[in-house]
């Protein structure tokens, strides 16, 4: 399924997803960095985005084992026979809030909804704050949270996840560059690269760097810009290499512009690997039927459509799985 222009971004979003990609905001868009970093994320902001043509995928009818799972949980949701799902909303496509509309929209809001329609409850968005999410969900105030929340250990000691996507950085490049691969040390010898300041990007790209002093080659030249429009402009005008940085937003801004592609992907939490997952207060009793309601969603080929539509394929999961290996504190 692929997407309308009526929904690609107006008036130069897609060079603003870029700028919040290798500029200041990174933190805010990627919404996984560590803790630290997240509580700086600012508040939902509207996408000047078409909303005729935004495509939802639905499900026909419940999943009967989500829905006898669910009822032999305990668990009570906030709202009888709703599902209220946290959403914080910035950019696509992860989750945004389109042209006109209060609600969020993207990849995240779709799973969140499958998820509710799977355990045949009505679905309840509410857009949060980042900052707001984890007390919410720890009262009682929100259900779940579909937000691009990556597993770590340190949160799993105060809730319960279901995974359902990769954690990827990607490295992206001009679309006429003769680059065409960063995957190691060795790949970015030399190069000018953007990256955000602060981040889990920032610390690969330094242990890199590391290895190649100690082997005798160049390092990389990070490059950081105070001015989000500036560091596009760099890379456009060939002033800077590439830019390193959370793959969804890059992985929409390249598909919706044209004007840079994939080079490379590195887990999220580099050297390590971790999901992002749904996430509900620990031991409430939810988070079983949310993955066998994810599980069905990945077998029905719903799931599969949700990333072809937003151009994230290639953070696919086989399978979900509850309170997987996370990310080490820090």
């Amino acid at each position: 399924m692929t997407i309308s222009k009526k929904q690609s971004i107006a008036a130069g979003l897609g060079v603003v997803a870029v700028a919040a990609i290798v500029g200041g905001i990174v933190t805010a868009v990627n919404l996984n960095r560590p803790a630290e970093a997240e509580a700086a994320a600012p508040a939902a902001t509207t996408a000047n985005v078409a909303t005729d043509d935004i495509h939802w995928v639905h499900l026909d009818e419940p999943v009967a084992e989500a829905v006898a799972a669910l009822e032999a949980s305990g668990f009570e949701p906030v709202e009888e026979g709703k599902l209220t799902v946290a959403h914080s909303a910035y950019l696509p496509p992860l989750g945004y809030i389109p042209e006109g509309e209060t609600g969020a929209a993207g990849t995240e809001p779709n799973i969140g909804s499958l998820v509710a329609e799977a355990l045949g409850l009505e679905y309840n968005p509410v857009v949060v704050a980042w900052a707001d999410w984890p007390l919410g969900i720890q009262s009682g105030k929100y259900d779940l949270i579909t937000s691009n929340v990556t597993v770590t250990e340190e949160r799993k000691e105060l809730y319960d996840f279901a995974s359902y996507r990769e954690d990827l950085l990607g490295f992206y490049v001009r679309a006429d560059s003769d680059i065409d691969r960063i995957e190691e040390a060795a790949d970015i010898s030399g190069l000018r690269i953007v990256v955000g300041s602060g981040t889990n990007q920032e610390q690969v790209l330094l242990a890199w760097n590391d290895e190649l002093e100690a082997a005798g080659e160049a390092p990389a030249e990070l490059q950081y810009y105070d001015d989000n429009a500036a560091a596009v402009l760099a890379l456009q005008s060939g002033r800077v290499d590439a830019t390193f940085g959370p793959n969804a937003t890059s992985a929409w801004s390249a598909r919706e512009t044209g004007d840079t592609k994939l080079v490379g992907l590195v887990p999220g939490g580099w050297p390590q690997t971790a999901n992002i997952a749904a996430a509900t207060a620990k031991g409430n009793g939810l988070i079983e039927p949310v993955s066998i309601a994810i599980n069905a969603i990945i077998e029905g080929g719903q799931y599969a459509e949700v990333l072809e539509t937003w151009g994230l394929e290639s953070e696919r999961v086989e399978k979900s799985e509850i309170n997987p290996p996370g990310l080490p504190a820090s």
